[in-house]
């Protein structure tokens, strides 16, 4: 059904772009085909059969995903290497583990904070899994001063930045700096260091970074996650990470 709007279509856009008439030839001889002829057919054509617009609509949706697909294999191949490395981002798990999954998140944000479970339990089960954590702070100054604090900590305190990612994670109310201080003050952790190195261009590189990667991805929110190939965007749970993280391992969902 396709075919058929497309032919209408291609005489339509022909008759638009000409004011003069089309020329038609018939068994009976010369006839001219105006272009209130053209969309006087195409318009019965659509009204008689609806649902090639649908069908018309689906085909582009399906093209665009395909291109956006497209465009993200490519962006991914770009930045892989920086994207798993860890140099902008803390790593958790097993640092020699044969699969990498990167979480892109923001501490003010509520998906994430319901699918820290999801991260503990595929660390806990899985010992081969590598977690590279990266900040993407798109939920406000709020969100930007928590995560300056914590790449602080990273850099500061590598050994501790999982106790204290999963306390400000925790926390009730909104994550700013002052709540990622309570944290760091509260593991104990060299405060005055900290507020050193939050300040320092080395933290506003790992952000800029981070944000240059997710955009080039086409990540638009957090939770986001990258395993192999795979951008899985959204708190998709632990089941469909599970299976990424296999497909990446041994080609299946379960291995």
């Amino acid at each position: 059904m396709v075919r058929p709007l497309i032919a209408l279509a291609a005489v339509a856009s022909v008759a638009a772009l000409s004011p003069a008439p089309l020329a038609a030839q018939d068994a009976g001889g010369a006839s001219a085909l105006t272009r209130a002829d053209v969309e006087t057919i195409v318009r019965e054509y659509l009204i008689a059969n609806p649902e090639v617009l649908e069908e018309a609509f689906t085909a582009l949706q399906v093209k665009r995903q395909e291109q956006a697909q497209s465009e993200r294999a490519e962006a991914l191949a770009l930045v892989r290497d920086d994207l798993e490395s860890g140099q902008y981002g803390a790593v958790l798990g097993n640092p020699e583990g044969d699969v990498t999954m990167v979480e892109f998140f923001d501490y003010n944000c509520g998906y994430c904070r319901r699918a820290l479970s999801d991260m503990h339990d595929l660390i806990e089960s899985d010992p081969n899994l590598r977690v590279v954590m990266m900040e993407l702070p798109v939920l406000g100054e709020g969100s930007v001063r928590a995560a300056a604090v914590s790449i602080a900590v990273m850099k500061v305190a590598p050994g501790s930045y999982a106790a204290f990612h999963d306390a400000l994670l925790s926390t009730d109310g909104r994550a700013d700096d002052e709540a990622a201080f309570a944290v760091v003050d509260e593991l104990g952790l060299p405060r005055e260091e900290i507020e050193v190195a939050m300040r320092s261009d080395a933290v506003r590189e790992v952000v800029s970074e981070s944000t240059r990667m997710a955009r080039l991805l086409q990540i638009e929110g957090t939770p986001s996650y990258v395993i192999g190939g795979a951008v899985e965007q959204g708190a998709v749970g632990v089941d469909q990470l599970r299976a990424r993280i296999n497909q990446q391992r041994c080609g299946a969902d379960a291995c």
